[in-house]
């Protein structure tokens, strides 16, 4: 299993409603990244799409059901799809969210969220081996956004990601605006979080649009806020090159609002990296 190499690019979600935009000519980014289950099929229009867009960019394939906390393990068929697109495509790298989907007879479709204990981080250690091991590659693992957390927990969640990498070989993929959410629903310290995470095993950063309120939701529906600017900001001071992507699922705007956005972004790393070379 190879180590990833660090990339630092910018770049957005491979979406339907933008298919034309990036058939019909440049568009200023540098990668994109899809839904891999969204491709895992032996034809048709979108991934046809995929393969003219990765004859001009690189791709990130970014699942969402691979359920890496699965007490019941992998789901063999999955992976083997999985790994005829990547060998297919091959990305710039595999990922996905720490998280579990799945039982053996039921797809919740939903993230759903694990328990921060020592017998979670063994199954989910044996499950991201056994998929690198398929794969023949390193994966990313994402930190998901949470609504709750168990009595039983006995660590941190970037305790239990630096343990994750530590211990597989794993990269993790900071998904900045996660972060945010978790800490409003759950009142631990931002900047903790950053500072707990091994910098070195970091490849990508995810930035999103959240629903506030008592309990906020991340919908992936609307423009990063400040407060997830600023996080961005100084996360990325902290981080060596990464890719960072504008992730957006719904309610999507026409494209020039999300190359925007992701110009923002550059400007933010830009300006950060700037004042810590003075």
């Amino acid at each position: 299993m190879t180590d990833i190499a660090a990339f630092g690019g910018f770049g957005l979600g491979l979406r339907r409603d933008h298919y034309r935009d990036f058939l019909a000519g440049d568009v200023a980014v540098d990668f994109v990244e899809v839904i891999s289950e969204n491709f895992m099929v032996d034809g048709g229009r979108p991934l046809r799409v995929l393969e003219q867009v990765r004859a001009r960019l690189p791709v990130i394939l970014h699942g969402v059901s691979m359920s890496i906390g699965s007490a019941h393990g992998l789901d063999g068929d999955h992976l083997v799809r999985l790994k005829a697109l990547a060998n297919r495509i091959e990305p710039l790298w595999v990922s996905d969210h720490l998280c579990w989907t799945r039982t053996s007879a039921h797809n919740s479709h939903d993230l759903l969220p694990l328990p921060l204990t020592r017998a979670a981080l063994d199954i989910v250690c044996v499950n991201i081996d056994r998929a690198q091991e398929t794969l023949g590659r390193a994966m990313l693992l994402e930190n998901p956004s949470s609504y709750l957390t168990f009595p039983e927990d006995e660590m941190t969640e970037w305790e239990f990601l630096t343990e994750i990498s530590r211990r597989t070989g794993c990269y993790l993929l900071l998904d900045i605006n996660n972060i945010y959410v978790s800490a409003c629903n759950h009142g631990f310290d931002l900047l903790a979080y950053l500072a707990g995470i091994p910098a070195d095993r970091v490849r990508q950063i995810h930035l999103a649009g959240h629903m506030p309120g008592d309990i906020v939701i991340d919908t992936h529906d609307r423009p990063v806020c400040n407060a997830v600017w600023d996080l961005y900001g100084s996360a990325i001071g902290k981080l060596g090159e990464v890719a960072v992507m504008i992730e957006r699922d719904d309610a999507i705007p026409p494209l020039p609002d999300l190359l925007a956005e992701l110009d923002h972004a550059r400007r933010i790393a830009a300006t950060t990296r700037v004042e810590m070379a003075l």
